[in-house]
């Protein structure tokens, strides 16, 4: 039966053909003694085989399921050249394929995370046979993950391009584990990002050159054929999405749920406390995808849980079910920043603002936050805060918990004195002994057109930070940081706006004046939850 552990066959190597000609290879793993047992699509670039079979080809089919376990194009013996986040036609092209197969019993799943997860998208709205998703830590479209708030995600690309560069052929894994160091390495020389790719892959990276190439103009048609968020409500299957608070494609995975849920379907939701390579998230991943697609292939639903929404929520360390995103009852709550370096719920009284000069020859650093490689759990922030281009807003200490569930966002008046520069906005948590642990944050590249300015050369200027699940608890104080970069997170904003690919590599230092009045009320605005 498919819940029993069942004996395992592999069949290796099988040719799926494209429709331009080329083939790609696919591992399917069949739970021994079963007739058309439910099929599950898993297509990847990381490769079939070692902990990538274990995890997705043999868990899965012991427990029932065939495994169809499949290596993108150019990667891991399929032919082609690798052309990343390109894979709608080769996933329709290797479902018309599964359809031809007398094994297929004319229904399908996936399931993956990461790029897993993304190619699952590129098929979703296409496939009426696909009956369930199973996504981790992933979202329909990667393109504003690249361009934070308009910026460019420095670290979390240069890292992705270099592993996938040095993760294909003789040693290609152990090859790849070097990628975040030699990421880190090319940063820290402040060379332009068109040359990082040459310090630390030693060649021209042709997916680093196009996510710099089309920096400026994010609707452009490379885009457009990788970007699936528009068709998320299109799609049939029933999808269940885990992400994690500290995952870079976290707020993107929420408006994948949102979209769903205008749709009118009903998507699960897990947000855990995890970053997106932890590990740690895996077993709760597995298990549920078990009982999800038990429930949508086999029709029992024994394994659901009774309310779609599970988030753990971070400061209280506990786990909560809810109905829906947001949470029921939440309500958007106003933090100003005051005179003083004061925040509060009160509006700010008149006052003049607050200046820092941002210079990208000594760009901000960044401490903790999202990236696609490495721990991106809470740290301490008080170096950062320590610095003369940071100004930080310091609530009193709490007289009750505040429980935060939700989107955050800020509205910063700021007047830069240029037209080009970075408005940086962070919430931390400070314990009782000093610590000041970030807990979100986010950024917003402005540009000629973007916030334009009043009569006085204030620009209203608003900020998407990442989704929150945290309890503030009585005795901590609520902090806010407002800075002009946060480097290599992001990349420098060099002041002149010289495209990112080719630009002469000038950097202008900026003022900057953050203003706090009755009339320019900057906040940050956090989703509390009664308790």
């Amino acid at each position: 039966m498919p819940g029993a552990a069942h004996r395992v066959i592999v069949r290796r190597d099988l040719p799926v053909p494209m429709r331009d000609g080329v083939t790609l290879l696919a591992d399917r793993y069949i739970p021994a003694g079963m007739v058309r047992p439910p099929t599950i699509l898993i297509r990847s670039p990381y490769g079939r085989r070692g902990a990538i079979g274990l995890a997705y080809g043999w868990a899965f089919a012991r427990r029932g399921f065939q495994v169809v376990l499949q290596s993108c194009r150019g990667t891991f013996g399929s032919g082609g050249e690798p052309d990343p986040l390109d894979e709608h036609e080769d996933g329709m092209a290797t479902v018309e394929w599964l359809r031809s197969r007398p094994w297929y019993g004319g229904r399908f799943a996936m399931h993956g995370p990461s790029y897993l997860g993304y190619t699952q998208w590129a098929v979703a709205p296409y496939a009426r046979d696909l009956a369930a998703m199973s996504v981790q830590v992933a979202a329909s479209q990667f393109r504003d993950a690249a361009y934070i708030g308009g910026s460019f995600a420095l670290e979390s690309s240069l890292i992705w391009t270099t592993l996938a560069a040095r993760l294909d052929g003789p040693l290609g894994r152990a090859r790849a584990l070097l990628a975040p160091r030699l990421t880190r390495r090319a940063v820290r020389t402040g060379r332009p990002p068109h040359e990082l790719d040459l310090l630390s892959a030693g060649r021209p990276l042709p997916f680093f050159r196009e996510l710099l190439t089309h920096h400026a103009d994010p609707s452009a048609p490379y885009w457009r054929k990788r970007d699936f968020s528009d068709r998320v409500g299109e799609v049939e299957a029933a999808v269940t999405l885990l992400g994690g608070w500290y995952d870079v494609f976290l707020p993107w995975q929420v408006k994948d749920y949102l979209a769903l849920r205008a749709a009118g379907r009903r998507p699960y939701l897990t947000i855990g406390p995890w970053y997106h390579l932890d590990v740690r998230h895996w077993p709760v991943a597995h298990a549920e995808a078990v009982a999800w697609f038990r429930a949508h292939l086999l029709g029992d639903a024994s394994g659901l849980r009774a309310n779609p929404v599970r988030l753990y929520v971070t400061g209280a360390d506990e786990w909560q079910d809810h109905p829906d995103w947001p949470v029921p009852g939440m309500r958007l709550e106003r933090w100003h920043l005051q005179p003083g370096f004061a925040l509060d719920r009160a509006g700010p009284a008149g006052s003049g603002p607050d200046r820092f000069r941002y210079d990208p020859r000594s760009p901000t650093p960044v401490i903790g936050g999202p990236v696609l490689v490495g721990n991106s759990e809470p740290r301490d922030n008080r170096p950062l805060e320590a610095r003369d281009d940071v100004l930080v807003y310091t609530s009193p200490a709490l007289a009750a918990d505040v429980e935060a569930i939700g989107p955050v966002t800020a509205e910063i008046f700021v007047r830069p004195s240029r037209e080009h520069a970075d408005v940086v906005v962070r919430v931390c948590d400070v314990h009782p002994d000093g610590r000041s642990l970030n807990v979100c944050e986010g950024v917003r590249r402005l540009a000629p057109g973007v916030a334009p300015p009043d009569a006085d050369g204030v620009r209203r200027v608003p900020v998407e930070l990442w989704p929150i699940g945290h309890r503030f608890r009585r005795g901590h104080r609520i902090r806010v940081h407002v800075a002009g970069g946060a480097y290599p997170r992001i990349a420098r904003n060099t002041g002149t706006g010289e495209p990112l690919l080719g630009g002469g590599g000038t950097m202008v230092p900026t003022e900057l004046e953050v203003f706090h009045d009755p009339r320019r009320p900057s906040a940050v605005i956090l989703p509390v939850v009664p308790r």
